[in-house]
């Protein structure tokens, strides 16, 4: 498995989450019970994407960019999730704010995929983007257990 792969299994969740909360009403069990797990993905994917895969890219000329506002992006989500923490379930402005996440997210996961992954594989060797991907699982794994 390389890099790219280990990142689109994340993708995939995130996208199937943020769809399905977003189709949750009022202060359900459903809706918190999704809520938790979108915010446990996205903290443990954002941790393990940045060390293992936008910290090797700052390196290079080419990746350093693209690389800075996908971390920047991350910080966005996480101001949005906080909103979301503070904001009561069954408010409107709750769902208005989970659907600017959702926005956010599938914003976040297609620059990555349509753009940034493309560069990576121009500056990443096979051997590193196999290396990169093994660190990822580990931390992906270790921050979940941590929250």
């Amino acid at each position: 498995m390389n890099i790219f792969e280990a990142l689109r299994t994340s993708h995939e969740t995130q996208r199937a989450l943020a769809d399905n909360l977003i189709k949750t009403q009022g202060d359900s069990e459903e809706r918190l019970t999704l809520f938790k797990e979108l915010k446990l993905e996205l903290a443990a994917h954002a941790a393990a994407e940045e060390r293992f895969f936008y910290v090797p890219l700052i390196a290079h000329d080419m990746t350093q960019e693209p690389s800075r506002h996908g971390i920047a992006e991350h910080h966005q989500m996480d101001k949005l999730v906080e909103t979301l923490e503070a904001t009561d379930f069954s408010s409107p402005s709750w769902l208005s704010t989970a659907k600017e996440l959702h926005h956010k997210i599938y914003h976040h996961l297609e620059d990555e995929e349509q753009g940034v992954f493309q560069l990576a594989g121009k500056v990443l060797s096979e051997a590193e983007k196999q290396s990169l991907a093994k660190g990822y699982e580990g931390e992906f794994v270790s921050q979940r257990i941590k929250a």
